[in-house]
């Protein structure tokens, strides 16, 4: 079926479908065409995915796989930073709760095959341009800000997916059918559809709308009642043209996608940050370093304002810089004095995961978790990806740009934005009160992280709000997600706007 021609019943002009078309034919050329190669998989375990959710991770094998693991769940993902992989995590954590076994399936990771090749040649680009545009505000203004916006919102920008997307299937071919399938990325749920698998949910990350994540034939999920609508009524795919809109059963809000662990253990969270508030406690902040790379200078601008609170043992910073160790080299040399109250580890996913533990439960806060800089770094993704996820726990203040990190229950600090459509998050964790809004400049942010410490009753609201939104069911949206690959009729999870 052809997907790119007629999109929810929007007819796509034909100049459109010539340049997708070239831009198929391009990227056969260049990366070769492997649709009659016969790709088997094969599941094994991992050092952090199995331990933490039971999940397999799929495999190139010789051989064609056999039986699925029984009540399998395709978690079908591709690392473009790491955001797609944190969603994927979470539901990988809410199948596992509800008895499930996910299936990693990360189309980014089979080197051999045109569908790697593609999405690699492409996440190099957004990789680079997402880091030229923290150097260059000329750059960022003219070109990357209005891409991420109005750009990847065009309905014709997806029917180019839907295009390069049939290139993607081969690697599909042991799988199932009928398997349940969650894509964390619009790619493998396009993947998947044009494969003809036949439960996939396309679970879109963000708050603002695009017409890049659309995946006819599956249900899309969203995480916010505002890109519902949006959605839902096609709101500016087509400048303002009015679209035909998505059907009732083509779409649905979720809530925010989060990890069993985080959701399940809100309230005794909160209630720890909340004691070392009124205790006067050491202050924890987790700064996380993203796949892309960007905001270097950004970064260090705010650890050396933090850097007198630690020392006067005011605050304590959680620093994970995912596997890029050159990052520290770069602290080292930006922020004098950061190593004299610095610990690294490095490269050990014991030792991180034991102190994510131990800082957990130091209620009195005399331990090495709570005073210092701990600096986090490993060379496995998952390692990297996940250790920010078990700090959150333990962290009284999450300093993040509004990407994914803006729908996790912890306090935050949202940063300035990279791409133009990270903006939405910012305003969503503002209204529901667990986040601040968008820090407009490097001197409000600094000023911000001065105020959590100086005036922490801001910290108490933001707690009192995610006890709230919790029993809204605000971040459910991946149990939901399962549930509905699955064909779950009644929910066992509260509902968010129900």
């Amino acid at each position: 079926m052809d997907r790119s021609s007629c999109i929810f019943g929007n007819v796509i002009d034909k100049k459109t479908l010539r340049k997708a078309a070239a831009q198929q034919k391009k990227f056969l050329k260049k990366f070769g065409d492997d649709r009659n190669v016969p790709y088997h998989l094969a599941a094994v375990d991992n050092e952090v995915l199995t331990p933490a959710f039971g999940a397999k991770v799929l495999v190139l094998s010789k051989e064609p796989m056999g039986a699925l693991p029984e009540k399998s769940v395709i978690i079908g993902n591709i690392r473009m930073g790491f955001g797609h992989y944190r969603i994927s995590m979470a539901m990988a954590s809410a199948a596992h709760a509800m008895g499930y076994t996910p299936l990693w399936l990360d189309l980014n990771s089979f080197p051999e095959t045109t569908c790697t090749k593609i999405i690699a040649y492409q996440n190099k680009l957004y990789s680079m341009a997402s880091r030229l545009s923290q150097k260059s505000k000329l750059f960022n203004k003219l070109v990357w800000d209005p891409l991420n916006t109005e750009g990847f919102k065009k309905l014709t920008y997806n029917a180019g997916d839907q295009k390069t997307a049939e290139l993607m299937t081969p690697v599909l071919n042991d799988l199932p059918r009928e398997t349940p399938y969650i894509a964390t990325h619009v790619w493998p749920a396009q993947a998947a559809v044009h494969a003809g698998f036949t439960h996939v949910v396309n679970a879109i990350p963000d708050n603002w709308a695009m017409g890049l994540h659309l995946s006819e034939g599956a249900l899309h999920l969203v995480q916010t009642p505002s890109s519902y609508l949006s959605y839902r009524t096609l709101k500016g795919f087509d400048g303002d043209n009015i679209l035909n809109p998505m059907g009732e059963n083509d779409i649905c809000y979720a809530g925010h996608y989060m990890d069993d662990e985080m959701v399940a253990n809100i309230e005794s969270d909160c209630k720890k940050r909340l004691d070392r508030i009124t205790g006067k406690k050491p202050l924890r902040f987790l700064l996380t370093i993203g796949g892309a790379g960007a905001q270097g200078d950004y970064f260090a601008s705010l650890i050396r304002t933090l850097l007198p609170y630690v020392k006067s043992k005011k605050a304590a910073l959680y620093l994970n810089i995912g596997d890029y160790e050159n990052v520290w080299n770069m602290f080292r040399e930006k922020i004098p004095g950061i190593e004299e109250v610095s610990k690294t580890h490095f490269h050990d996913w014991k030792f991180t995961k034991s102190f994510a533990e131990k800082a957990l439960n130091d209620i009195s806060c005399i331990g090495e978790e709570s005073c210092g800089i701990h600096v986090f770094c490993h060379k496995d993704i998952f390692a990297a990806v996940y250790a920010t996820n078990i700090l959150i726990r333990a962290s009284d203040v999450l300093i993040t740009k509004p990407s994914e990190l803006a729908f996790y229950p912890v306090p935050k600090l949202m940063i300035q934005h990279v791409g133009g459509h990270e903006c939405w998050g910012a305003i969503r964790a503002a209204e529901v009160g667990d986040g601040t809004p968008e820090c407009p400049n490097l001197d409000y942010a600094n000023f911000m992280l001065r105020q959590f410490i100086e005036s922490p009753d801001l910290l108490e609201k933001m707690n009192g709000a995610i006890i709230a939104n919790k029993k809204a069911g605000i971040y459910n949206g991946a149990y939901h997600a399962v549930e509905k690959a699955i064909g779950r009729q009644e929910s066992m999870y509260a509902w968010a706007g129900r």
